[in-house]
């Protein structure tokens, strides 16, 4: 009831400033109402409705440092970055010690890639609050934009020790941890905070994360299995559980533990798209499709489940849909070669070839390193008699991948069936010294027992010779 009244409120005063836009009537509001109309207008961001709502505040209202902060996020919202920090300046003038302009500060300097004053700003910050997790955080984050790994991990750990539950400063961390390779050293600094208390269910889950990081699957399980026993309602616990037994492919169990996620903390687009990617992985395709599609009705641009939808369709045979949803998922991640990939296969699977061509051409741009990428686009222009161009891409391929033995084998068997036996027979060698027990893949392209036995011969005495 409480936050149907303030919701009606809120529409209120958005309705009353907006008359005034239209009408330019007067209009005189509380300085708190000012507030609440500027932070609706920014989290929609409709920044100019809030800049505009920001200048008749200050007429109104002109000594409040709350106005000239939410003035300068505005402002920076429109990348307007020079006068924001103007008028920050200006707020620190009348107050100095307030915490707020530093943090605003930070966070435009931060924008414009001047790390060393944002972290300046942000040191000043910390002098001033006693909240100084978040502070913390923004300060890893300059230094970690600087490369000093070393000193953003302290500062991570800093606001962690604020705030075990800082989910930025975790993710943050790890990441940092990952990359400077102790993550693994890492585990005891969890375990410090679990001797000194056992019941600490942040400690608990934030060891899950490193186990979890380092595929210690098993461990990461038992860690935020003793998370939610400390707290039942630890929705992230779960969450992280859930995403731990998609890596052991235990998907039901990941299923119970993102359905837990939704109980304690209601619907989200991101457990809506794990709850599909569990169902398309036990191939239960309708309900993949389901939750992909509840997904994308909280969050119109999630691409990951407009992918997985239309995944979840090539996989019924409903290929003209599928190509709608994988068409919608790369206009929302366009560099994505996984997408362009499964774009790639659809078109070719309704006999759109030449765009399905193109589509492997773009997922060879955006993925070089996948072979399975070179393997298919080549078989398309093998079924399609283009034996040369299917040459030409798995030469590119190998030039891009040259340890990889499947590509030597594929152009093995593209050589042979264009007659060209001598440059076969080298790149055959190549492929048996990459990989010997891989050569069965060369009697799927030739069926004739003849063939078969001439290519078995060849391997058999490679064999003699090298084993």
């Amino acid at each position: 009831m409480e936050n149907y009244r303030r919701k009606r409120e809120e529409n209120e005063f958005i309705k009353r400033f907006e008359e005034y836009l239209k009408n330019h009537n007067s209009l005189f509001l509380e300085l708190e109402s000012f507030e609440e109309i500027i932070s609706i207008y920014q989290e929609n961001t409709q920044y100019k409705k809030a800049l505009k709502a920001c200048e008749l505040a200050q007429e109104q209202h002109p000594f409040s440092i709350e106005i000239l902060i939410m003035k300068s996020q505005t402002l920076s919202n429109l990348e307007k970055f020079e006068e924001a920090l103007e008028l920050l300046e200006s707020a620190q003038s009348l107050q100095p010690n307030e915490v707020e302009i530093y943090l605003m500060k930070g966070s435009i300097y931060a924008l414009q890639f001047m790390h060393n004053e944002a972290i300046e700003s942000y040191e000043t910050a910390l002098q001033l609050t006693e909240e100084k997790d978040e502070v913390y955080y923004s300060l890893g984050l300059s230094y970690q934009s600087l490369e000093e790994y070393q000193k953003a991990i302290d500062c991570y750990k800093a606001a962690i020790e604020e705030n075990i539950l800082h989910e930025g400063a975790l993710y943050e961390l790890a990441f940092c941890l990952d990359f400077t390779g102790e993550l693994e050293k890492s585990i005891s600094y969890y375990k410090k905070f679990i001797d000194s208390d056992p019941y600490s269910q942040g400690a608990w889950y934030n060891l899950g994360i490193v186990y979890n990081k380092l595929g210690k699957y098993e461990l990461a399980i038992d860690a935020y299995e003793y998370a939610v026993a400390i707290e039942e309602n630890f929705a992230s616990a779960y969450f992280n559980m859930g995403n731990t037994y998609m890596s052991l492919e235990k998907y039901t169990k990941s299923l119970d533990a993102y359905r837990k996620t939704i109980d304690i903390e209601g619907p989200s687009p991101e457990v809506y798209c794990s709850l599909g990617k569990a169902y398309e992985n036990l191939k239960q395709y309708d309900l993949g499709l389901k939750y992909y599609q509840k997904c994308t009705k909280l969050d119109n641009i999630y691409a990951e489940a407009w992918f997985g939808a239309g995944v979840c369709l090539a996989n019924q045979d409903k290929w003209f849909e599928s190509i709608h949803f994988i068409k919608n998922a790369i206009k929302f991640d366009e560099i994505n070669g996984e997408y362009w990939l499964e774009l790639g296969r659809v078109e070719c699977a309704v006999g759109n070839i030449v765009s399905g061509l193109s589509a492997y051409k773009k997922a060879a741009e955006l993925f070089p390193e996948e072979v399975e990428v070179y393997l298919e686009w080549s078989y398309i222009y093998f079924e399609q008699g283009q034996i040369e161009m299917a040459i030409e891409v798995i030469i590119s391929a190998i030039e891009e991948l040259p340890d990889d033995a499947d590509l030597h084998y594929r152009i093995t068997a593209y050589l042979i069936d264009a007659g060209k036996f001598k440059e076969a027979f080298n790149y055959l060698e190549n492929a048996l010294i990459l990989d010997f027990e891989k050569h069965e893949v060369l009697f799927e392209f030739f069926p004739k027992l003849e063939m078969q036995k001439a290519l078995y011969k060849i391997i058999d005495q490679y064999r003699k010779d090298n084993y």
